[in-house]
């Protein structure tokens, strides 16, 4: 056992999180990192065993236009307040995993504009994935036709370079890992250049691809990572629920259980990409949601604000991520009344999961299905200890929990009696 078996992350986008300027070019240094600093009692409290952060460097909007990966972003603040938020976080027991974006950089980055003007010379021009050839000119190819975002040339020694320097600069300043963001969309080679002279430093840190599609366990055995995103579980998690076709669930479990004998996925029903799970679902919905999410095998993440019910929508246009990474008050105190319930219900299941480690690798079989009905069983890797879990979508969605004596260990009917 390591200290991932036992992770429960919250992931939170700082720079939302902060309330700092995203698109309005104010790049005056402004603590507000230390805004984080205060809720990391909170954190602790819900539950967590750590902080999934998203972007905090030096960036030139939303964090992933990266222009100095060695600098906190000054809209956050600086390497002191960086520096008071892992000794807060050391005090509490918390671990941190870094938001790392070696996929591309901002088109801005002074290294970009170096080797576009050196040429294919420069001592830059290997770093970035650039078209020396184009018509009209030297063109950076970019990340998924954002033409901000300017790919790394991942076949490059440089880019080795680069990224092993970045990764093992903050592993040193006291982190435990990293997020490796669009991971999917670098050829597995690269990761596998990379990973194993960091481990050989830092053999306790903890490296989670973000993967969407494809074939994860492969992914994860040729490139190296510990873990990838399961996007399949959480479209399924959503999307039964909303249609009341738990068959779709039933499915994505059996899949579930063939990554878990391969490597334990980061499972969420929430990010900073999409729309929150309460206004997909209501708040019931939501909270039978969490109730599969954390009975089931996996590293699961909870993202800051679906503890307390936060809605918003996800929308494909300039800011259309703005209402799902919201600013929150300088102190939890100040929080709305209205989360109570919900954050109960986060901490009661949480709970509940601590109270029974194994359900990390655990793995699932059907009892009972139909559309609106399932039940399911997650039994510990070792076969000692299982829990029974019932879904019931027939009116108000309901979860139930039952241990393997029978006795009821948590009910959502019980839990919204108790509420009211």
């Amino acid at each position: 056992m390591t200290w991932v078996d036992h992770a429960i992350w919250w992931h939170v986008y700082p720079l939302g999180f902060c309330g700092a300027p995203i698109r309005d070019g104010d790049r005056t240094l402004t603590h507000r990192l230390g805004r984080l600093s205060h809720w990391l009692d909170y954190a602790v409290e819900l539950g967590a065993s750590g902080l999934l952060l998203g972007p905090i460097f030096a960036s030139e909007s939303h964090g992933y236009d990266t222009l100095d990966p060695m600098v906190i972003d000054p809209r956050l603040g600086d390497e002191d307040d960086f520096d008071r938020l892992v000794a807060g976080c050391r005090d509490r027991g918390l671990r941190i995993l870094l938001d790392g974006v070696f996929s591309h950089v901002g088109s801005q980055h002074p290294g970009v504009i170096r080797a576009l003007a050196e040429g294919p010379d420069g001592p830059d021009a290997d770093l970035f994935d650039i078209d020396w050839q184009a018509k009209g000119g030297p063109a950076p190819r970019v990340f998924e036709g954002h033409s901000s975002l300017v790919r790394l040339n991942h076949s490059s020694d440089r880019a080795v370079e680069y990224t092993s320097a970045v990764m093992a600069h903050w592993l040193e300043r006291g982190i435990d890992g990293w997020r490796l963001d669009a991971a999917y969309s670098v050829p597995t080679a690269f990761w596998s250049r990379v990973l194993p002279g960091i481990r050989e430093r830092f053999p306790q840190a903890w490296f989670l691809g973000e993967v969407i599609h494809g074939d994860y366990p492969e992914f994860v055995d040729s490139s190296g990572v510990d873990s990838v995103t399961q996007y399949e579980l959480w479209k399924a998690i959503w999307s039964s629920l909303k249609d009341r076709n738990l068959f779709e669930l039933a499915w994505s479990l059996k899949r579930h259980n063939g990554f878990l004998a391969d490597f334990t996925p980061n499972t969420f029903i929430g990010n900073h990409d999409v729309t929150r799970i309460a206004s997909t679902l209501g708040a019931d919905g939501a909270v039978t949601a969490l109730a599969i999410l954390m009975t089931i095998g996996g590293i699961p993440s909870i993202y800051y604000g679906d503890e307390q019910g936060f809605t918003g929508v996800k929308e494909e246009r300039i800011g259309g991520d703005d209402d799902i990474r919201p600013p929150v008050p300088d102190h939890p105190e100040q929080l709305a009344g209205w989360g109570q319930d919900i954050l109960r219900a986060h901490q009661d299941l949480i709970g509940l999961r601590r109270r029974h480690p194994w359900l990390t690798t655990a793995t699932t079989s059907t009892l009972h299905l139909e559309n609106a009905r399932f039940d399911y069983r997650s039994t510990a890797a070792d076969g000692a200890d299982f829990l029974d879990v019932r879904i019931d979508l027939t009116a108000t969605p309901r979860a139930t929990v039952i241990d393997s004596a029978g006795q009821t260990l948590w009910s959502q009917q019980a839990a919204d009696s108790a509420a009211h």
